[in-house]
């Protein structure tokens, strides 16, 4: 006859690992729900240069904590009397708890570019983010600026004038009413 019993470890698992993958970072075109309803500034500039980074990965103790609760429950199911148990269960708490920590940075650790941007007004940025959208150097780019930085890919060329006399409008940073800074 099938025990349930024995299942139950495994469903634990499994839901501490669909648990760990919500951990994984949020690609450029999620938003934080404090964003909601927020303003911010957009300018515009062309990227002049990238490199890739390495995204470090968290260990928050979710992992870690997930992972023992999991190797625990696990443990106590070896052997056969209830010191078997309780010594299977200490010894799977603390490697589940050791495995649950490596898997919580694994999953989190990411890639992601370092753009370098020359905006319109001739200054230079740095903008670190996935390249879900391949954007390349020379390509001109809308950075918004809200709860963080996003760059998305520009639908054409500066306005005229642009950076000249006329300091105010898209992407020239805050304007008063009068049009000035």
């Amino acid at each position: 006859m099938f025990d349930l019993r024995r299942l139950a470890p495994l469903c634990i698992v499994v839901a501490l690992g669909g648990g760990l993958a919500a951990c994984a970072p949020a690609d450029n075109s999620t938003v934080s729900r404090g964003a909601l309803g927020s303003s911010g500034y957009v300018s515009a500039g062309t990227i002049v240069g990238m490199r890739p980074v390495q995204v470090q990965g968290t260990r928050s103790g979710v992992g870690a904590a997930g992972g023992a609760v999991a190797g625990g429950l696990i443990g106590s199911t070896i052997g056969g009397d209830w010191r078997a148990r309780t010594v299977g269960g200490v010894i799977g708490a603390l490697a589940g708890g050791l495995a649950g920590g490596a898997i919580e940075e694994g999953v989190t650790r990411g890639n992601a570019m370092e753009f370098i941007i020359r905006d319109d007004d001739g200054q230079m940025r740095s903008v670190i983010q996935t390249n879900e959208l391949n954007l390349a150097v020379g390509e001109r780019v809308i950075m918004t600026q809200t709860d963080r930085v996003r760059l998305s890919r520009a639908g054409g060329a500066a306005p005229v004038n642009y950076g000249g006399a006329y300091r105010g409008g898209y992407g020239g940073g805050p304007v008063d009413a009068m049009g000035g800074k």
